[in-house]
Parts: structure tokens; C-alpha cells; sequence
């Protein structure tokens, strides 16, 4: 997910964005501890856009809270 699509969205959106993240990054790395993950490289893609929502969030938070 590119950073403008993440920067239009709201706060909770942005929330739930990283919860869904997260949540798939957990199957994915289950996947791999089964040896059921055919794609290794969506655990990298997966984990660079959780960092990529978390920091505009805390961007929002940032600017919310001036």
C-alpha cells in the first residue's frame, strides 16, 4: 500500500489498516512455520507496510495533539 492512499485516511481507519496488517503478517509467518508459504516475500512486503501505517499514524497523533 502506497503512503498517499494511507495518508487519506482518517485515524480509525488507519487503526483498523494495522490490525488487518497484523493480523494477515500472523498467517503469513504461520504459513511459513508450516512450510505452507510458497510466497516469502509478502513477509517482508507485509511487514514494511506495517511500518509504513504505524508511522503515519503516529503522525496523525502527532499533529492531532498540537
Amino acid at each position: 500500500m502506497k503512503a498517499s492512499e494511507l495518508r487519506a485516511k482518517d485515524v480509525a481507519a488507519l487503526e483498523k489498516e494495522v490490525a488487518d496488517l497484523l493480523k494477515a503478517h500472523f498467517g503469513l509467518r504461520m504459513q511459513k512455520a508450516t512450510q505452507q508459504l510458497s510466497n516469502h516475500s509478502a513477509l517482508g512486503k507485509t511487514r514494511r507496510d506495517i511500518a509504513r501505517a504505524k508511522t503515519i499514524l503516529a503522525q496523525k497523533n502527532k499533529e492531532a495533539a498540537k
